[in-house]
């Protein structure tokens, strides 16, 4: 992986901005959003389309920054930026697409339909944004819809929507807010599924900040997110969650990577899955496996600062403590209460022998997230790590407070500190009784710089096996395109060239991929690859080709000579003079004028 971790521009790849609420107030601004994140996730099917995720987008919200500069951060070539009014019970959404490296407007509509014809008209905008950028992109391969009916309860629709709007704020109150609304869609449609896993990813928020007792709080996301498997076990959110559960409840690595990767074969471009992969390879040492993910999930969702975390972590965990604090320092500006943050910055800081700032640190930390077998720990390491006559008290509240048997962070540190004090028999004696109580956090700190010295010992290599063994085939499942059978190919290839040679259904300037495909009888997809693969161009480009073509054999009749070049542009099919030359230049070498000078001057010398 490149040091900067970038992530370079590629053709197919678009970011859906946060689309602008055009009605009064802020009481349907969450429909707004919803309809936003609704297109993210549709697009997201996909497979070789880039779509940032609903993060990143919504970092820009109602923030002026030029569309080249956002483009940029984002390492996109297309935006997408729209508007939505609800009026009457009708909904209006307009939407645009922007090629962001000329900022030139490639394509615009608007939709007006019902309000219950929601789903629809999502779909509809979908499939039309995913054919302009096919035309434009190159091949792009999906299905005939991309927005299934999660319900068939309107209002029910309407109060996830606003549920997923706060819990989108990432905050214990707005959660519980989200909570009751997910749970009123839940009552209206007890079959809702994205309500389901809406309410188990929000009390797994809960249990994981202690924002609720956290066993109450496990119990309750655990439950719903059996519901939600039982609704639609094909669900790549159940999965995800399904992931965390195997991993922070019941200590299970090989169940984890098991529902992650299912999660992922499901929803390729899913940015938590792709974050939670590349941790569980980082705690298991495949680094370059963890790179590969890491790489993905920060091309996806670049903006996230959960991902930013992750970087920051894998950094640390390949023993660049520097470049790591360089990272985690941005989000504790941002959010001094970011505990992952606050916890492996303390761990570089103890890596570098700066003691005496993790001892600053500790006493600067907010109350909210002063957890106190969290800060014990970190002292205790401290003083161990410094040779301070004090780390013998502190190892003994360590030891009192992992006597309790769900006290996993108090495990994690006893085990680490016995490993800093190279106790290598107390360490290893005491790993396998708080493995034996399922205690989650191990799995992360096992295998962590802090255990370094245990690392020689043959008993580590053993149980490394033993914790992070996947039980899983990681081999990557290959894609296969929508590739006609190649004796079908030429005979396709013919029937399009006859049809265009005929029908000359260039001449239309609505001509679409989709259209066309209609008239010669072949699905979209396939055309779509044979236009790429076998005559090596663009919808686009290889219509346009068709168009200039005949222009030029229009310029050759005298009968035209009183027309003007705009003028034969559009009988030719073109409905932009700035395509036309920008593609006449491309295909001839020559301005349409200069092209004209030169057919007349040849005329002459005749």
């Amino acid at each position: 992986m490149p040091e900067t971790f970038a992530m370079p521009v590629a053709e197919k790849s678009i970011a859906v901005l946060p689309f602008t609420h055009m009605g009064r107030g802020e009481e349907n601004e969450f429909f707004c959003d919803g309809i936003t994140e609704e297109i993210i996730n549709a697009l997201a099917q996909i497979r070789n389309l880039r779509v940032t995720s609903r993060t990143s987008s919504f970092y820009f919200k109602d923030k002026n920054i030029p569309l080249k500069d956002i483009a940029r951060q984002l390492s996109v070539a297309t935006i997408l930026e729209g508007s939505v009014r609800m009026a009457g019970g009708r909904v209006r959404i307009t939407a645009q697409l922007i090629d962001a490296r000329t900022d030139t407007h490639f394509w615009s509509e608007t939709w007006e339909r019902k309000m219950e014809n929601i789903f629809e008209i999502q779909d509809e905008v979908s499939l039309k944004i995913a054919d302009k950028l096919r035309e434009n992109m190159g091949h792009i391969e999906f299905a005939d819809h991309l927005v299934p009916r999660p319900t068939q309860n309107i209002t029910a629709y309407t109060l996830y929507l606003e549920a997923r709007y706060h819990f989108n704020k990432w905050n214990p109150a707005d959660v519980g807010r989200a909570i009751t609304l997910f749970e009123k869609a839940l009552s209206l449609d007890a079959q809702y599924t994205e309500a389901c896993v809406g309410l188990a990813d929000a009390y797994s928020f809960m249990a994981t900040t202690e924002s609720m007792a956290r066993e109450e709080a496990w119990q309750k996301s655990i439950i719903y997110t059996e519901k939600a498997y039982r609704l639609n076990p094909e669900n790549a959110g159940v999965h995800y969650l399904l992931a965390n559960k195997a991993f922070f409840t019941a200590c299970n690595y090989a169940e984890s990577f098991r529902h992650i990767q299912k999660s992922l074969e499901l929803k390729p471009t899913y940015p938590e899955a792709l974050q939670f992969m590349a941790f569980l390879y980082i705690l298991s040492g495949e680094m370059e496996r963890a790179s590969d993910y890491l790489q993905l999930a920060l091309g996806t969702d670049p903006m996230n600062r959960e991902t930013q975390f992750y970087k920051a972590y894998y950094l640390y965990r390949t023993q660049r403590y520097a470049e790591a604090q360089e990272a985690l320092l941005p989000l504790l500006e941002e959010n001094p209460e970011n505990m992952p943050a606050f916890v492996v910055n303390s761990y570089c800081l103890l890596k570098l022998g700066q003691y005496q700032e993790v001892r600053q640190q500790l006493k600067d930390a907010p109350p909210s997230i002063a957890i106190p077998d969290e800060m014990l720990g970190i002292k205790c390491l401290t003083t161990i790590m410094q040779g301070d006559e004090e780390a013998a008290s502190l190892l003994e509240k360590i030891k009192n407070a992992a006597t309790k048997p769900a006290a996993f962070v108090a495990h994690s540190y006893l085990f680490l500190a016995y490993a800093n004090l190279k106790q290598a028999n107390e360490a290893f004696n005491w790993l396998e009784k708080a493995l034996q109580m399922k205690s989650s956090v191990l799995l992360l700190s096992f295998s962590d710089p802090l255990t370094q010295p245990l690392q020689h010992d043959a008993r580590y290599v053993t149980y490394q096996k033993v914790l992070y063994n996947k039980q899983a085939s990681t081999k990557k499942k290959e894609f296969r395109g929508a590739a006609l059978p190649q004796k079908r190919v030429k005979a396709f290839a013919e029937k399009i060239t006859r049809h265009l040679k005929n029908e000359k259904p260039y001449l239309n300037p609505a001509l679409t991929l989709r259209a066309l495909a209609g008239q010669v009888d072949i699905h979209p997809n396939q055309l779509s690859w044979l236009l790429n693969e076998h005559f090596g161009k663009k919808f686009n480009a290889f219509i346009n080709g068709y168009r200039v073509a005949y222009f030029q054999k229009l310029v050759a009749m005298p009968e035209n000579d009183k027309i003007s070049i705009l003028g034969l542009a559009y009988e030719s099919g073109f409905n932009s003079k700035t395509v036309f030359n920008t593609f006449f230049k491309k295909e001839t070498g020559l301005t349409p004028n200069e092209y004209i000078k030169q057919i007349r001057q040849k005329g002459s010398d005749i």
